[in-house]
């Protein structure tokens, strides 16, 4: 089976290829100025897509690639959300209002880790999700991610330049640059040391603290409170809803979900019928 994973974020599109139940290929592709011609141009000849599942905090790019999907493939993606509901308890006061990919986060979150869990995902946007030891959704908290504070305090700070997001040389810094650099890695670093200690003080003190998101890698070695990291948590968190979901119900699970396979889940997918396929032109 030849799963594409993707995941819509608000500044890139990552893509992630699964063959014989192994990441094979990732790519991405930027949001804002995605289009067929690029789409095809990262699917590469002879690429076999069997099967599509889409995560997504952009409706109007979802639309588009979804189109673009049937036309290069011949296969419908499932539409996390839409088509497919992540099946995890969630306490959100308004279930509706949570990113889908927070709710993938937590699902595969409890699948590859040991519950209670406290999930940071270093994307456009910054976000801390709490996942309780029954394996419920408890909710979260979103900040402005590290591009984002970067570019305003150069828009807002007349005497500040515009620099590109990269790693301090030093804690304190020599220059403008250095100065800036430092305040967002270090300040964003122990910014993530404390509200994980306060949010395991409310979920369990022996709750493991996850990383993951475009910018993990970036943050990782400055965060101490972080206990694993998992990079591509949302695209195997949408390997594991197929293997769960979709492919035992035959590709043809409109609107389903299941009762939560909880963490390590032993129940294996059934064969299914594959659907229409056919190579990339």
């Amino acid at each position: 089976m030849r799963l594409l994973a993707i995941d819509i974020g608000n500044t890139n599109i990552t893509f992630g290829l699964f063959s014989a139940g192994k990441l094979a290929r990732k790519f991405d592709l930027p949001t804002k100025s995605y289009n067929l011609r690029k789409l095809s141009s990262v699917l590469k000849e002879g690429s076999l897509v069997e099967a599509c599942l889409v995560c997504s905090v952009a409706p109007l790019v979802t639309k588009i690639l979804a189109r673009d999907l049937r036309l290069l493939t011949a296969v419908k993606p499932y539409i996390i959300g839409k088509d497919i509901k992540v099946p995890i308890k969630n306490l959100y006061q308004r279930p509706g209002q949570v990113g889908q990919d927070r709710l993938v986060n937590a699902y595969a979150g409890l699948a590859f880790f040991q519950a209670p869990l406290v999930i940071i995902d270093f994307g456009t946007a910054i976000t801390f999700d709490a996942v309780s030891k029954k394996g419920e959704y408890l909710g979260g908290l979103i900040l402005p991610g590290l591009e984002i504070s970067l570019e305003a305090l150069s828009k807002r700070a007349a005497l500040l330049p515009k620099i590109k997001l990269a790693l301090p040389r030093e804690l304190i810094g020599r220059d403008t640059a250095g100065s800036m650099l430092s305040g967002i890695i270090y300040g964003f670093a122990s910014l993530s040391d404390g509200l994980s200690e306060r949010i395991k003080q409310k979920i369990g003190l022996k709750a493991q603290v996850i990383g993951t998101g475009g910018n993990i890698r970036l943050m990782s070695k400055y965060c101490r409170a972080i206990d694993k990291v998992e990079q591509d948590l949302t695209l195997k968190g949408l390997k594991l809803i197929y293997d769960t979901i979709v492919e035992p119900h035959g590709q043809s699970p409109w609107h389903l979900s299941i009762p939560p396979v909880g963490r390590n889940p032993e129940q294996r997918p059934t064969a299914g019928s594959r659907g229409l396929r056919r190579r990339v032109k």
